[in-house]
C-alpha cells in the first residue's frame, strides 16, 4: 500500500513538470523568445520545486513574460531583446512561421505578455478556437442559442451543471494554491488568466462538463445515434483539455485532474438533476432558497490572500445560475415556455429551411442584443454605485474591483439580472414580437 501511494506521488510529481508543457508547445510550433541568460524562471516555481503549495505572486511582482521576469517589458517584448541589431526574425527566414502576442492582456496587471514564434498556424488556430470554448463569450453564446432555437429544458440544466461545476473548480483553485507552469521553459501563449491558480483547470472541467452532460441529457431525448454524441463530447472535452497545455495555462497533471474532477461532479449530478430543476420550477419558497443557497456559497468559499479573478468567475457563475433559476420559477408560473410533453420523445431536428435558419438567427441576434446592452447598463449603474457605498474612487475601475464588497456583488447582481433576462425577458420579448 505504501509503495502504491509513493508511486503515485511520484507520477503526479512528473506529470506536474513544466517540462513537459514546453516539449509539447515546442512539438507544436511554438517558440519562445527567451533571454540568452539564465534566470530563476516566473511562475512561482523553480527548476528543483515540486508541485505544492505555493504562494501567487502579486502585483507588479507577476510577471507575464515568456522570459526573464526581472527585465523590463515594452510593449510586451523584454528589454532589448526584441530589437538587437543581430537578432534575425525567424518570420522572416520561414515564410510558415509568424511572430505573434497573447490575444488578450492579464486581466490582474494588465501586462500584454511576450512575443513567441508560430511554426505551425494550423494548431495554433485549433487551440485556440480550443480554449475559447471555455471562456465567457463562448458560454454568452452558447447557451442563449441552445435555450431560445434548441432546447430549453436542456439549456437551462446545463446553466445548474456550469455554474456548480465552475465553482466547485474555483473554489477547489483557491484551497491547493498552486501557480502556474513555470517560464521559462513554459511559453505563455495566453496571459489573461496567469495570475490565478491552477490546480485543477477549470477549462478542462467545463471543457468537461459542458459536453458530456450535453450529451447525457439529449441521448435519449433527441433521436441521434449514440456513438455520433459520445464522439462529439469526447473530441470536445479533449481539444479544451489540450489546448490548456498548448497555451501554456496548465501542466499535464491540472488538466488529467480537471477532467476527472468534472467527470466525478457530473455523476454527482446525474441523478439529481432533474429534480433540482423541478424544485426550482414548482416550489414556492425556491426563489427564497435559490437567492440564499448562491449568494451564501460565494460569500463562504471566497477567504483568499489576494485578489483573483477566480473569485469573480464564480461569483459570475453564481450569479447567472440563480438568475437563470429565479427565470425558470417565473416561467412555471406564469405558464410561458412550457416543456414539451414526454409523449413527443424523442424529438427531431426539424429540417432545415432558409426561414428556419433567418427566424433562428434574427432570435439570437435579437436576444444576444438585448443581453449584451442589459449587461453594459447593469455594470454602469452597479460598479459606482457599490463604490459610492463602499466608499471608493469611482476613477479606476479596475482597482476598485478588487476589493471583495465591490466585486463579488457587482458580478453577481449583473449576472443575475442576464441570467434572467436571458431565460425569463427575451423569450417573452419573442413572443412579442411574433418570434417565438
Amino acid at each position: 500500500m505504501d509503495n502504491a501511494i509513493k508511486t503515485f506521488v511520484q507520477m503526479c510529481n512528473y506529470l506536474q513538470e513544466p517540462c513537459h508543457v514546453a516539449r509539447f508547445q515546442k512539438l507544436c510550433g511554438i517558440e519562445g523568445t527567451f533571454p540568452d541568460k539564465t534566470t530563476k524562471p516566473q511562475g512561482g516555481q523553480s527548476e528543483s520545486e515540486g508541485p505544492g503549495l505555493r504562494r501567487r505572486l502579486q502585483g507588479s511582482e507577476v510577471g507575464v513574460g515568456n522570459g526573464d521576469a526581472a527585465v523590463p517589458q515594452v510593449n510586451g517584448m523584454q528589454g532589448d531583446d526584441a530589437s538587437r541589431p543581430g537578432d534575425t526574425s525567424a518570420a522572416e527566414a520561414d515564410p510558415e512561421t509568424t511572430r505573434a502576442k497573447p490575444l488578450r492582456r492579464n486581466s490582474l496587471t494588465g501586462d500584454v505578455g511576450q512575443e513567441f514564434l508560430v511554426h505551425n498556424k494550423f494548431l495554433f488556430y485549433l487551440f485556440t478556437f480550443g480554449t475559447e470554448l471555455g471562456n465567457e463569450m463562448f458560454f454568452i453564446i452558447f447557451f442563449p442559442f441552445l435555450f431560445w432555437n434548441i432546447d430549453a429544458l436542456v439549456s437551462r440544466r446545463l446553466i445548474v451543471v456550469w455554474a456548480w461545476n465552475l465553482f466547485v473548480g474555483q473554489s477547489t483553485k483557491d484551497m491547493v494554491r498552486w501557480s502556474r507552469p513555470a517560464s521559462p521553459p513554459v511559453v505563455k501563449v495566453e496571459v489573461f488568466y496567469n495570475s490565478e491558480y491552477s490546480m485543477p483547470s477549470t477549462h478542462a472541467m467545463t471543457g468537461t462538463a459542458i459536453p458530456f452532460c450535453l450529451f447525457m441529457l439529449t441521448y435519449g431525448r433527441w433521436q441521434y445515434p449514440f456513438l455520433f454524441g459520445f464522439s462529439v463530447a469526447l473530441s470536445w472535452s479533449v481539444l479544451v483539455c489540450v489546448s490548456r497545455v498548448y497555451m501554456g495555462m496548465h501542466s499535464v497533471l491540472e488538466v488529467i485532474t480537471g477532467f476527472l474532477y468534472s467527470l466525478l461532479i457530473l455523476a454527482c449530478f446525474q441523478p439529481v438533476l432533474g429534480k433540482i430543476d423541478n424544485y426550482y420550477m414548482t416550489d414556492h419558497y425556491a426563489p427564497l432558497m435559490i437567492i440564499v443557497s448562491h449568494v451564501s456559497l460565494g460569500l463562504v468559499a471566497f477567504s483568499l490572500d489576494t485578489w483573483s479573478t477566480s473569485r469573480g468567475d464564480t461569483a459570475q457563475a453564481l450569479g447567472t445560475g440563480a438568475g437563470a433559476a429565479l427565470a425558470t420559477h417565473a416561467n412555471y408560473q406564469l405558464g410561458l415556455l412550457l416543456d414539451p410533453p414526454l409523449s413527443s420523445l424523442p424529438l427531431t431536428l426539424p429540417p432545415l429551411s432558409i426561414g428556419l435558419v433567418l427566424l433562428s438567427l434574427l432570435r439570437f441576434l435579437i436576444g444576444v442584443a438585448v443581453i449584451l446592452v442589459t449587461r453594459m447598463a447593469m455594470k454602469a449603474v452597479t460598479i459606482p454605485f457599490l463604490c459610492r457605498l463602499s466608499g471608493l474612487p469611482t476613477d479606476d475601475v479596475r482597482r476598485a474591483r478588487q476589493h471583495m464588497r465591490v466585486e463579488l456583488p457587482y458580478r453577481y447582481i449583473v449576472y443575475s439580472v442576464v441570467g434572467f433576462v436571458c431565460v425569463c425577458v427575451v423569450p417573452l420579448l419573442f413572443r412579442i414580437l411574433n418570434l417565438a
